[in-house]
């Protein structure tokens, strides 16, 4: 989810990085596109006095590569997918947090995610936006009820107006939870019957995109259903679209979260964890969830005291205890089940 431009981005203000040394009232970010809102940055900017330079990056494999490409120091502030925290600590790029200066307690409790945060007793990140990998429809032109079982995605019945969203994880996930599989206990064994129900949704595709361009194809009327949307794609534009919507159906939805971290070795720490804690705040929160690039769910449910009705509603925001009850987390294979999930998906694309 997760790291590229919506139509809305479009729209929003471009952040310029310089590689020009840096004062020490700067901050140095590594994000996805949706922290580079002037209307979330700003108020950081001004509270603090500092500027906060921002490097928008798309997969945490290019983030990777690019912190590998830069001195120490360099980097103050990680956004990272949370799945891949652990990762990022194995590689030794994120520095401890003090986990008494986060905000815990108004958490999601869902999104208290110490299972992929917190290594040998340390916690190197803190979830801060959520949301699902579900289905994305028109609602001039596709019932709710249509979309309320999965399967039918694939039955045929909706041949050449569903797009499917071009990242193999989610997917999949999806693919299997419609089966009746969790995405947690999948094995090279589940990927035959998955496969197979992968290729007649492509039978129906008329279209797979990454996100701009699958969110287009709704948006424009070329197809009525994007499967592996979700409020992300549709929340942002209700207002003026409001037939353009989200459903998670009966066999649920595919979560996906994104985290926020120190990098070792920074080289303004304190600002660095300011930066953190302001994310994390009600006001940061509210602003993060309607960013102009992507909306999604806040981590912490002290910003339903800014979030306007409206913004609520758009995010389904009632909705939420069932929703977490009912998603599971993307696929996390090993090595040998992530290469065979991998082709599987070549073969998708190709077919």
């Amino acid at each position: 989810m997760k790291k590229t431009l919506t139509l809305l981005a479009a729209l929003a203000g471009t952040t310029f990085w310089t590689t020009a040394a840096l004062a020490q009232d700067e901050l140095n970010a590594l994000v996805w596109c949706d922290h580079t809102d002037d209307a979330l940055i700003k108020p950081f900017e001004e509270a603090h006095n500092v500027k906060v330079n921002l490097k928008e990056y798309e997969g945490t494999g290019q983030a990777l590569s690019i912190l590998a490409q830069s001195k120490p120091g360099d980097w103050d502030v990680l956004v990272i997918d949370g799945i891949d925290v652990r990762r990022a600590v194995e590689a030794n790029i994120l520095a401890p947090l003090p986990t008494d200066q986060l905000p815990y307690d108004t958490m999601f409790p869902e999104m208290v995610m110490a299972d992929q945060q917190v290594i040998d007793g340390k916690t190197y990140a803190i979830s801060e936006k959520f949301g699902y990998n579900t289905v994305s429809f028109n609602s001039d032109t596709v019932k709710a009820t249509d979309m309320a079982d999965m399967t039918k995605l694939w039955s045929g019945d909706f041949k050449g107006r569903i797009a499917v969203y071009d990242y193999y994880l989610p997917v999949i996930g999806m693919v299997a939870m419609g089966l009746g599989m969790k995405t947690a206990d999948l094995t090279l064994a589940d990927l035959p019957k998955i496969e197979d129900a992968l290729m007649k949704l492509k039978d129906s595709a008329a279209s797979v995109g990454e996100v701009v361009s699958s969110q287009t194809a709704l948006a424009t009327g070329a197809v009525d259903i994007l499967f592996g949307g979700g409020e992300w794609v549709t929340a942002g534009l209700h207002a003026e679209n409001p037939n353009l919507d989200w459903i998670m159906p009966e066999q649920g939805a595919v979560r996906w979260s994104q985290s926020i971290g120190v990098v070792a070795g920074a080289k303004h720490p304190d600002m660095a964890l300011e930066f953190v804690k302001y994310i994390l705040s009600p006001e940061g929160q509210a602003r993060l969830a309607t960013s102009s690039c992507y909306w999604g769910m806040p981590t912490n449910k002290a910003a339903g005291d800014v979030l306007t009705a409206d913004q609520k509603v758009a995010l389904r925001w009632d909705d939420q205890p069932s929703y977490l009850a009912r998603a599971q987390l993307y696929p996390a294979p090993d090595a040998a089940l992530d290469q065979a999930m991998q082709d599987m998906w070549t073969r998708f694309l190709a077919h």
